[in-house]
């Protein structure tokens, strides 16, 4: 199993918070870059918040100030914070990962749905 595997996704109300978590396989040795990304219906997919393996991050404009993403390389986890949610965030939510030969991996993806 080397696919990451993603939790946290659910209905949350606009302005409130949520947080995502993403496990990477342990079989997995090197993991480079790893990061969010997600897709609203009828849109293409796109990056929410990406983090190298040094902790160098990158978000979407639309998200900058609202998402922290972080990660723990000893236990090859990565998260995605969310706040000040907007009814635009609502998306089905992945996880991907780069390992050390340049493979990606995604996960299956977690719904997010922010209404009031």
């Amino acid at each position: 199993q080397v696919q990451p595997v993603e939790s946290g996704g659910g209905w949350v109300r606009p302005g409130g918070s949520r947080g995502l978590s993403c496990a990477a396989s342990e079989s997995i040795f090197i993991i480079n870059a790893m990061g969010w990304y997600r897709q609203a219906p009828g849109k293409e997919r796109e990056l929410v918040a990406r983090i190298t393996s040094t902790g160098r991050t990158n978000y979407a404009g639309s998200v900058k100030g609202r998402f922290t993403i972080a990660r723990d390389n000893a236990k090859k986890t990565v998260s995605l914070q969310m706040n000040n949610l907007k009814p635009d965030d609502t998306a089905v939510y992945y996880c991907s990962y780069e390992d050390g030969l340049g493979r990606n991996y995604w996960g299956q993806g977690t719904q997010v749905t922010v209404s009031s």
